[in-house]
């Protein structure tokens, strides 16, 4: 799912944005003359145990997260330099699936590896553990891969080839539309429907919006306490009361799926709650 928001103003490597050309933003800006890069998210999506639809947003909310405050991500880092100049043009990020010999092959080339606490028991992990349920059988955790941004024409080959349709997750049962106070929730639009890739992304573009926001004490923390967090739908009467809350609020720019300016992730951070 190729993606990109707009909306509220960010901050890129702690530089403070200006909201007449922000990287979340559908009308024409300076941005769009920039070189333009897009961050690459590859959600493992084993034909006979594929991961929940939940389980797979917050692993991909995660890896941004993760990407975002990787020392390779900052200062003289060997991903740097392409983490800023995917953050001074539009904030895209595409979401791709992969199993079998194609997820082993994405996960050689550079990048960092989201999953459950088991995840670094091999590649066939997942697919070897799967969640016994009355119906369908899910993956006992969603395993993401985030890699460093790469030009719009400059995929490498392993990842170019991968589809960006099919990864319509399901939930063996509703989740909750409530969440603890004290977790960070990545609130989505009761009103807007969207495929498992989109919404994955739409979840990035909230995490990293929170991550923006948040004064360096209060990042230290939550990267320290591995960047637990929640996706959840509120019901229509609090998706209100969120987007009129001053919380990040991301709007689609329209190139896929929703019409442009559509709010669809509130993110909920603590730290963040006015």
């Amino acid at each position: 799912m190729d993606d990109t928001a707009a909306g509220a103003a960010g901050r890129a490597d702690d530089r403070a944005g200006d909201p007449a050309d922000s990287p979340f933003r559908h009308e024409q800006t300076a941005r769009d003359e920039a070189p333009q890069y897009v961050l690459p998210l590859v959600v493992r999506i084993e034909k006979a145990a594929p991961p929940t639809r939940t389980d797979a947003l917050e692993a991909a909310a995660r890896a941004v997260l993760v990407m975002l405050a990787d020392e390779r991500s900052t200062g003289d880092g060997e991903w740097a330099r392409a983490m800023r100049d995917w953050q001074d043009a539009r904030i895209r990020k595409v979401v791709r699936r992969a199993r079998g010999g194609e997820w082993r092959k994405a996960s050689l080339l550079p990048g960092i590896t989201v999953g459950g606490p088991d995840a670094g028991a091999g590649p066939d992990a997942a697919a070897q553990a799967p969640v016994a349920a009355e119906g369908p059988v899910f993956a006992p955790y969603a395993e993401v891969r985030v890699f460093p941004p790469v030009p719009l024409d400059g995929w490498p080959k392993e990842l170019a080839k991968l589809q960006v349709s099919g990864t319509d997750l399901d939930d063996p049962e509703e989740p909750p539309a409530t969440a603890d106070p004290a977790t960070t929730v990545l609130w989505l639009s009761p009103d807007v429907g969207m495929s498992a890739g989109k919404a994955m992304a739409q979840a990035g573009h909230g995490a990293q919006l929170a991550w923006w926001e948040l004064p360096e004490t209060e990042r230290k923390a939550w990267r320290e306490a591995g960047f637990p967090l929640a996706v959840r739908t509120p019901d229509a009467a609090h998706w209100r009361q969120l987007t009129r809350s001053g919380l990040p609020l991301v709007r689609d720019a329209g190139f896929t799926e929703i019409a442009p300016g559509s709010c669809t992730v509130v993110a909920d951070h603590p730290a963040l709650r006015r």
